[in-house]
């Protein structure tokens, strides 16, 4: 995380506000433009709250059409888009800049088609993630991808970020369960890319695409792959007396071949928070804890229970425990799930995302403790344990900017030693603004141009989200990235 976020804005655009807005209104209609202060600072910030910035204007559309419209202004007349699911980026990914305008498909969130017999389902990407799943449950199936935040975040966002959940173990992120797109190219231009089938010819433009942070246009519909909803889940709990010991059970579940739904691990600190919010059991004496869910016939869940329970006495669990109903199971996801928000009841935090070999989790578990330690921070550990990708939470104060650079150095240690130890930068939450001069720790000079050329191909005059994912003051990198 960087405190110097944008450049500042183009006086010139700026001045033209008025014109620019009058241009819109006049190009989508009453009620697609929002121009007023009041209005425009409920979008002067997304789920990293520690940056703000105004932007220019805010434009809802409602179709692909209007998208289409908006874009090719904006490409004409070289301003700024920044695009916006419901803001709910915790990487600043969704952060405006005074002389852009943000787009945001909020308003787009209908469900097109469902076809349950060849397992799609055809949606505007403005539709929440959690809608996905609420729409063909009553049919059987289900979207697999299930991020914390799936109640509010869209879909938009998900395809940006490439966003996963703790169900990614079994059924992989986005990009595993995304069939096809439409997507508005910066000069206006739609295109279809993939399909409601399982393969296409040519280039894999949706791997391209998926985890590309709004910077090749907009994605305005999808197809989505949805699952048959299985028989039965049941989930059990485990309690360590360390995190180290936690990380080890963890590495011997998924190296004897069992893979759950999934294993979500929580340290003391997170536990007693998201306890004292959900009520959901969860064992106090312990200074670490798994959850582990699987699911199938009943048959097959106490067979592969019994086997993680065998697997798991090697480690001496302080604590274990099996849901005995859906109620239990329930209140023991509803803690997971609304960790963040117990966690912002007591502490400010920053959350973390990095990646890491599964192999290494101990070790790591036992060095980030000692990075946040060194700066005179706590830290709560909460990630999906299963597929490494941690999520720690440095506990400062907000209100202290000495605290404030300590958290962010803090973060930038424990990101580097995601890549140290063999992982990368982010899982699920992406680079944005809060990772873009950590990229030099992952990529050489020569990858980053590589991928600054493909953002070239898709946005010559870079107008689709600036500033963010590439490192800003890196001129080597940018006069490697021009030269073809």
């Amino acid at each position: 995380m960087q405190t110097t976020i944008l450049p500042p804005p183009d006086a010139k655009v700026i001045g033209r506000r008025n014109a620019i807005v009058r241009d819109l209104e006049k190009l989508l209609g009453a009620g697609r433009v929002i121009a007023d202060e009041d209005g425009r600072r409920a979008f002067e910030t997304d789920g990293l709250t520690a940056y703000r910035c105004m932007p220019l204007a805010v434009v809802l559309p409602r179709t692909t059409d209007e998208v289409s419209r908006t874009l090719k202004y904006a490409h004409d007349n070289a301003i700024k888009v920044v695009p916006r699911g419901a803001g709910t980026s915790l990487c600043g990914g969704a952060l405006p800049a005074e002389d852009a305008i943000v787009v945001g498909v909020s308003r787009m969130n209908r469900i097109l088609e469902v076809d349950t017999e060849n397992r799609f389902v055809r949606v505007e990407t403005g539709i929440t993630n959690l809608g996905i799943s609420a729409a063909v449950q009553p049919h059987g199936f289900f979207y697999a991808p299930d991020p914390s935040s799936q109640l509010a975040c869209t879909l938009a966002g998900n395809i940006a970020m490439n966003s996963g959940g703790a169900h990614c173990l079994k059924y992989g992120v986005t990009t595993n369960n995304v069939l096809g797109l439409k997507m508005v190219l910066v000069d206006g231009r739609v295109v279809d890319i993939g399909g409601s089938y399982l393969d296409t010819s040519g280039y894999d433009l949706l791997g391209l695409i998926i985890g590309s942070e709004g910077q090749f246009g907009i994605v305005t519909e999808a197809t989505v792959r949805i699952l048959r909803s299985a028989e039965a889940a049941r989930p059990m709990l485990l309690g360590f007396e360390s995190s180290e010991i936690a990380g080890r059970c963890v590495s011997a579940i998924i190296a004897s071949g069992i893979i759950p739904v999934a294993i979500e691990f929580m340290d003391k600190p997170a536990i007693h928070v998201c306890e004292a919010f959900a009520k959901a059991g969860y064992p106090l004496d312990v200074e670490a804890m798994l959850i582990i869910e699987v699911e199938g016939s009943e048959d097959e869940i106490s067979t592969l229970l019994a086997r993680i329970v065998e697997l798991a006495k090697p480690f001496k669990p302080k604590a274990m425990r099996v849901s005995a109903s859906a109620e239990e199971s329930a209140a023991i996801w509803r803690g997971r799930k609304s960790a963040f928000g117990a966690l912002g009841r007591i502490s400010d935090y920053y959350c973390m995302d990095g990646t890491i070999p599964l192999g290494r989790l101990p070790e790591v578990l036992v060095r980030i403790s000692e990075i946040c330690s060194g700066y005179g921070l706590k830290v709560a550990n909460i990630f999906h344990a299963g597929d490494g990708n941690l999520h720690p939470l440095i506990l400062y104060e907000a209100n202290d900017p000495d605290q404030v650079h300590k958290a962010e150095a803090a973060g930038a240690e424990v990101l580097k030693l995601c890549v140290e130890v063999g992982g990368c930068l982010t899982g699920e939450h992406g680079v944005g603004v809060e990772k873009r001069d950590l990229m030099t720790s992952q990529f050489t000079p020569g990858e980053l141009a590589l991928q600054m050329r493909i953002k070239t191909v898709f946005d010559p005059q870079w107008l689709l989200n600036p500033h963010k994912v590439f490192p800003l003051e890196n001129r080597d990198i940018q006069s490697m990235a021009w030269e073809h």
